[in-house]
């Protein structure tokens, strides 16, 4: 029994010996995009070129005991250099003026305004965790548990789920890669914009209707929906079916972070009724990849229920059914799920996927086309299961308490709380 216990002890030892080493492989938390074969991006004139040979990131490159404990993920996606047009803000689109500063925790953004109106923001496609890492990260030098999971994003998923979702009749924001270099338009934020990646792409509240509905009396971001329904009541209502089938997309590409900030919507008027559509945006975790020990351990049901690796089948559907849904659909009909399911595997065959990944950069479709279009084939093979089990979560779960992610105002009578349609 000693014995036993000595080589338990031992083992212990050795895992927690390699979870150290791993996560101590750097103690770097940020840097910008990588020009291939130049040493001094200063020095370049970049006003004589219209692309630039880039890799996004090669923050997150491994070794043997990384790749075990934290997983390969999409480290070498992140590391391959892709070619990318540049572009000058000045001269972009007639010229575009900055309106401000955006972005969440990790994603660095600004918002600007084209000549005609239309607003655009830049988001960034490296990320900057600095605000996420624990005291006692930063004390014992392990900042990299934060900063290494974010090579489960992959870098350009964006621009192929917008391909998909214009397939599937879903609105999307039109995002592009892009090289934004240093320039003097961006004033005071030359330094932390310039030289880097961006997605460009429709902002999705606020400036002129870019989309191909008619009589839209604004773009708004959730809260303001929520502000009009406090005002005018149940002549706002949700277009409950496109919402639907925008959130049954978000399981099929494993989008599993969809809070309210994430949405924008395009409300259409009809004489004194009016119809929010679900504008979805900020598709940094779709074919979100949990490798590894350690992103294994934390993306637990029963830890993180909602940090879910993008496999064929899905691990565990309530985690993937957030307070958001239950805020904005609710009581709807397992009819309603049924029917959007079969429209989505209609409208996504084999053919029409295999086609979306083709927008990506040829390397990049070289790494990771294949493997992701096997899982988003087989996710849809089972959309009808999920679609139920999906309505049937939702019946099981209570009206909500507070305000849902993303909303600012917790003041009663401010917003709706129970459900967006309590009156």
């Amino acid at each position: 029994m000693k014995k036993w216990l000595i080589v338990i002890s031992v083992l212990i030892c050795v895992i927690l010996g390699l979870v150290y080493l791993s996560l101590s492989t750097t103690d770097k938390v940020f840097q910008t995009c990588e020009i291939l074969n130049v040493e001094d991006v200063d020095s370049i004139d970049f006003t004589r070129y219209d692309s630039v040979l880039v890799a996004a990131s090669t923050l997150y490159e491994s070794n043997f005991i990384k790749d075990i404990m934290q997983g390969e993920q999409y480290r070498k996606a992140w590391a391959t250099p892709i070619k990318v047009p540049i572009v000058f803000l000045d001269t972009l689109m007639g010229g575009m003026k900055i309106i401000k500063e955006g972005g969440g925790k990790q994603t660095h953004s600004l918002r600007l305004e084209a000549k005609n109106g239309l607003i655009y923001t830049m988001r960034s496609i490296t990320k900057d965790p600095e605000a996420l890492i624990p005291e006692f990260a930063r004390t014992l030098g392990l900042e990299n548990i934060i900063v290494d999971g974010i090579s489960a994003q992959h870098p350009y998923a964006a621009v192929v789920v917008a391909q998909l979702a214009e397939k599937a009749g879903i609105l999307h924001t039109e995002p592009k890669i892009v090289f934004v270099p240093q320039q003097s338009f961006l004033g005071e934020y030359s330094v932390k914009y310039g030289n880097r990646l961006f997605l460009l792409e429709h902002e999705t509240e606020g400036g002129t209707n870019w989309t191909a509905f008619e009589d839209v009396a604004g773009i708004m971001d959730s809260e303001d929906l929520q502000e009009l329904r406090m005002k005018i009541g149940s002549k706002v209502s949700i277009d409950k079916r496109a919402l639907v089938k925008a959130r049954l997309f978000d399981i099929l590409i494993g989008d599993w972070d969809r809070h309210a900030k994430q949405w924008g919507w395009v409300v259409q008027i009809n004489g004194e009724s009016y119809k929010a559509i679900p504008l979805p945006g900020d598709r940094d975790n779709a074919f979100f990849n949990i490798e590894g020990l350690i992103p294994n351990l934390i993306a637990n049901k029963n830890i993180l229920p909602g940090l879910q690796d993008f496999e064929k089948e899905i691990d565990y559907l309530p985690g993937l059914v957030m307070p958001f849904d239950v805020y904005f659909l609710k009581n709807i009909s397992d009819e309603i799920f049924v029917n959007e399911a079969l429209e989505l595997q209609k409208m996504l065959d084999n053919k029409t996927i295999d086609e979306a990944f083709k927008v990506w950069p040829e390397p990049i479709y070289r790494l990771n086309a294949v493997g992701i279009i096997g899982i988003i084939k087989g996710r849809r093979n089972n959309l009808i299961d999920y679609a139920k089990q999906f309505s049937g979560i939702l019946k099981d779960r209570e009206l909500l308490k507070e305000p849902i992610k993303g909303s600012k105002d917790t003041e009663p009578g401010e917003i709706p709380l129970g459900c967006f349609e309590c009156d």
